[in-house]
């Protein structure tokens, strides 16, 4: 299955909430994960906040360079919701 994210929000520490091209929502706890010398500059929680989608590579990235794989936020996350479109049916 190939995953795009489509938008990535903070929420809190190291979280994010991420909406998936399939239409999920789901929280994402990155703080198990920030290891390895790429990934250490995002122990700093505002340097963490700094994460954006990169719409070439379709997921969360920081100015770092440092990211994850969609299927593997996707596998780590806890779905929270489906995404709506506006005329009230649910997407994916």
């Amino acid at each position: 299955m190939f995953l795009h994210v489509m938008n990535a929000t903070y929420l809190k520490e190291y979280q994010l909430r991420l909406t998936f091209d399939n239409g999920i929502i789901k929280d994402v706890d990155l703080e198990a994960e920030l290891y390895g010398e790429v990934f250490e500059p995002l122990k700093d929680i505002e340097f963490f906040k700094q994460v954006e989608v990169n719409p070439e590579t379709n997921t969360i990235e920081w100015p770092n360079g440092a990211d994850f794989a969609p299927e593997f936020l996707y596998e780590l996350g806890e779905e929270v919701g489906q995404e709506v479109t506006p005329a009230g049916i649910e997407a994916g």
